[in-house]
């Protein structure tokens, strides 16, 4: 599978993958930034973005892709950061190919299960009249009822792609409608699985997918982690507060 990528900057390889439903796009602003001191690679991960679609997806996949794309375009270890659904494959990465993973940024998620689904996002999309529809703002307007708020639309709004007449999704719905169970939960592991290489788990203090609970299990896992909070910031930590996103990110690389 050839992955695509967006890249910025030169220097030590750091990778960047998105969450459900997101693409390499959502990262322009903040893969420039922190191109100022490194060759960053902003993956669409398989099924988003311009990507191939499968029919089937679940974790294990993601990082097989992930890891063969460093192996084939980076050739050594890369420092990787991931959010949500893109955290997750970067931790199975770290957990099970550590050697190509330098240090690991894990945005907004925790290696358990979720009941944060997607589910009705994917239904209300894969409902819009894309082959009548005169506008995107059609489109749009047509998920209000299922998604109110208008900056979750717009997230949405951004996998959408063509014409009047041609219109079509960028991401494969059907196929990550029906792995939402896999999505939403984290491989199992053999009991001694850990990555001892340097890790932040960077969260928004207004979301609740990094709950103290879940410390214990992502020591075990990253016993030389370090949980940090972004105030101000939600789900979407990088989009919430960028500046103090890249500033946090930034310092760990360093």
């Amino acid at each position: 599978m050839r992955l695509n990528v967006i890249e910025a900057g030169a220097g030590k390889p750091l990778i960047i993958m998105h969450g459900l439903l997101g693409s390499s796009r959502n990262w322009g602003g903040i893969a420039t930034k922190l191109g100022e001191g490194r060759r960053v690679m902003a993956l669409d991960l398989p099924n988003h973005g311009s990507s191939p679609w499968t029919e089937d997806t679940d974790y294990p996949m993601m990082a097989r892709e992930v890891a063969r794309f460093i192996e084939e375009h980076v050739g050594s270890p890369a420092a990787v950061v991931g959010h949500s659904m893109g955290g997750k494959t970067a931790m199975l990465l770290a957990l099970t190919r550590p050697e190509l993973v330098e240090r690991l940024v894990v945005v907004d998620i925790a290696p358990v299960s979720y009941t944060h689904t997607f589910a009705p996002y994917i239904r209300a999309m894969r409902a819009a009249p894309l082959g009548s529809a005169e506008r995107r703002a059609d489109i749009e307007q047509s998920m209000a009822g299922v998604i109110p708020d208008p900056r979750v639309r717009a997230f949405l709004m951004q996998n959408l792609e063509g014409s009047p007449g041609h219109y079509r999704w960028r991401a494969n719905l059907a196929t990550l409608g029906a792995a939402m169970d896999d999505i939403l939960s984290f491989p199992r592991l053999p009991d001694d699985a850990h990555y001892d290489g340097p890790a932040l788990f960077l969260h928004g203090a207004d979301s609740d997918y990094v709950l103290p609970q879940y410390e214990d299990l992502i020591m075990a896992l990253f016993p030389h982690a370090r949980l940090q909070a972004v105030e101000g910031a939600n789900h979407w930590v990088h989009a919430d507060k960028p500046a103090e996103f890249i500033a946090a990110v930034t310092e760990f690389l360093e």
